[in-house]
């Protein structure tokens, strides 16, 4: 390989792994009541962190979780899908991009119920949680922890 091909091979490889580094996130569909405050404040934490979010306004959002795997027993206020995975309420960011990072064989995350200090849920005295990893048999596992603060 001459000096001329070798800069040029260089020179793409470079630049691939520059437009990867780039790549825009993939969309977060999200499934909420439309006079749901706590939802618009969770779908603003998502896009804040640089996630394009598409919002579609439904009746009801059990219909969601079942079409995407989620246990009832695990339910919020609203239902989102990122890159073929559920996330379930009010899901920090920081365990989207963990999920995402990762991949595992799983149905997705989720933070049941709508815990004080979750994502869009600030205001009252805040609570500690879990971010709950769904498996495809239906149960989970813990996948994040979060204190009161």
């Amino acid at each position: 390989m001459n000096r001329r091909m070798f800069l040029r091979a260089a020179s793409l490889s470079l630049l691939g792994a520059i437009g990867a580094a780039r790549a825009e996130p993939p969309t977060v569909e999200v499934y909420k009541s439309a006079s749901c405050d706590c939802c618009r404040k969770w779908v603003e934490h998502v896009r804040t962190a640089g996630f394009p979010v598409r919002v579609t306004n439904v009746p009801y959002t059990g219909e969601y979780r079942k079409k995407f795997g989620v246990p009832d027993r695990l339910g919020a206020c609203h239902t989102a899908r990122v890159a073929g995975y559920a996330i379930e309420g009010h899901v920090p960011v920081r365990e989207i991009e963990r999920l995402l990072k990762e991949r595992p064989d799983a149905i997705g995350i989720a933070v049941p119920a709508m815990p004080p200090g979750s994502p869009g849920m600030e205001g009252p005295p805040p609570q500690a949680y879990d971010v709950l990893l769904i498996h495809r048999d239906g149960t989970y596992t813990v996948y994040g922890h979060y204190d009161a603060k």
